[in-house]
C-alpha cells in the first residue's frame, strides 16, 4: 500500500510549488530559453554530442508542460542559431532529424495540452523534411488556446534587426510609412515575434553569461537568470527557482522605486502581490 502513495505525492508536491509561485507574486507571460550544454553533457559522458541533443527533447517536453501549468503565455526556445549551420554537417544533419521526429512524434501530446506551435527564424533554410514537419505541426496545433511555443530555428537577432530595417525602409520607398514614423514601436511590430510581448525573464543553462545574438531587441528591459545547470538536467524545480527570482526582482524601466511605488519610497518588487 505504500507505493501507490508514494507514487501519488510526486505530482502533488509539483502542484503544491506551482501553487506556492502563484501566491508569491505575478507569474512572467513570456519566457524565454537558451538552452545551452547539451554537448558538454555528452562529452561529460563520453558520448557523441548528438546524445545530449536527444536527451534535451525530453527535458523540452517537460518544461513545455511545466509552462503551460503555470499559465506561462508564451515559451521561446533558441533551439538552433543562425551559427549553429557553422557546425560539422553530421551534427547539423543530427539536429534537423531530431526537430522532424519532434514535430512528428509530440504531436499527440502537444494537442492535448493545447500547446500552439510557432517559430521565429529564417525556417526556409531548415532541411526540408525538417521545415515540411514544422510547417505541418504549427497548422495541425494553430487553433491551440494554451501555451505558445515558439521555437527560434535559423535565428539570430541582429539578423533579425537588420530585416526589420530592411522591411521598414521598403515601406518608406513605397510611401506606405514616413521616416518620421519610425519609432520603437515601429520596429517592434516589423520583427519576427510582433505577436509576441517582450520576454519577462529569461533563462541561459550551462553556466554561461551572455546573450549569444539571442532577441537583442526584445530583451531590453528582460529579466535575465543564469544558472550552471547543463540543459539535459534542467528539471522543473529549476523553472521554478528562475521564476522565483523573477518575482523578487524590481523592474523600474529607467524609473526610480520611489516613482513606481507613488513617492512612498517603499521598493516594491516585481509581481508580489499586496492585498
Amino acid at each position: 500500500m505504500t507505493q501507490p502513495a508514494q507514487i501519488a505525492a510526486e505530482p502533488l508536491d509539483d502542484a503544491v510549488l506551482q501553487a506556492e509561485l502563484r501566491a508569491q507574486g505575478d507569474i512572467p507571460k513570456h519566457v524565454a530559453i537558451i538552452m545551452d550544454g547539451n554537448g558538454r553533457w555528452a562529452g561529460k559522458r563520453n558520448l557523441p554530442r548528438s546524445h545530449g541533443h536527444n536527451a534535451a527533447r525530453d527535458v523540452v517536453r517537460d518544461i513545455v508542460q511545466a509552462c503551460g501549468e503555470l499559465d506561462i503565455e508564451v515559451l521561446t526556445l533558441f533551439t538552433f542559431g543562425t551559427d549553429n549551420w557553422k557546425r560539422p554537417w553530421g551534427e547539423v544533419l543530427s539536429l534537423m532529424k531530431l526537430l522532424r521526429d519532434a514535430c512528428r512524434e509530440e504531436l499527440g501530446e502537444l494537442g492535448r495540452n493545447g500547446v500552439r506551435v510557432m517559430a521565429t527564424g529564417d525556417i526556409q533554410r531548415l532541411a526540408r523534411h525538417a521545415r515540411l514537419a514544422l510547417l505541418h505541426t504549427m497548422s495541425q496545433t494553430r487553433d491551440n488556446t494554451g501555451l505558445k511555443l515558439n521555437l527560434a530555428l535559423s535565428y539570430d537577432g541582429r539578423s533579425e534587426i537588420v530585416n526589420a530595417v530592411r522591411k521598414l525602409s521598403s515601406d518608406v520607398a513605397e510611401g506606405r510609412l514616413r521616416p518620421d514614423e519610425i519609432d520603437e514601436e515601429a520596429v517592434s511590430s516589423a520583427l519576427y515575434t510582433s505577436d509576441f510581448p517582450d520576454p519577462d525573464l529569461l533563462i541561459r543553462t550551462s553556466g554561461e553569461m551572455r546573450l549569444s545574438n539571442f532577441m537583442l531587441w526584445q530583451c531590453a528591459y528582460t529579466e535575465m537568470f543564469f544558472t550552471p545547470v547543463l540543459w539535459p538536467d534542467f528539471e522543473r524545480g529549476d523553472l521554478y527557482e528562475a521564476v522565483r527570482s523573477y518575482q523578487t526582482r524590481e523592474r523600474r524601466y529607467g524609473k526610480t522605486s520611489s516613482q513606481l511605488n507613488g513617492g512612498n519610497g517603499a521598493a516594491r518588487r516585481v509581481g508580489l502581490r499586496v492585498d
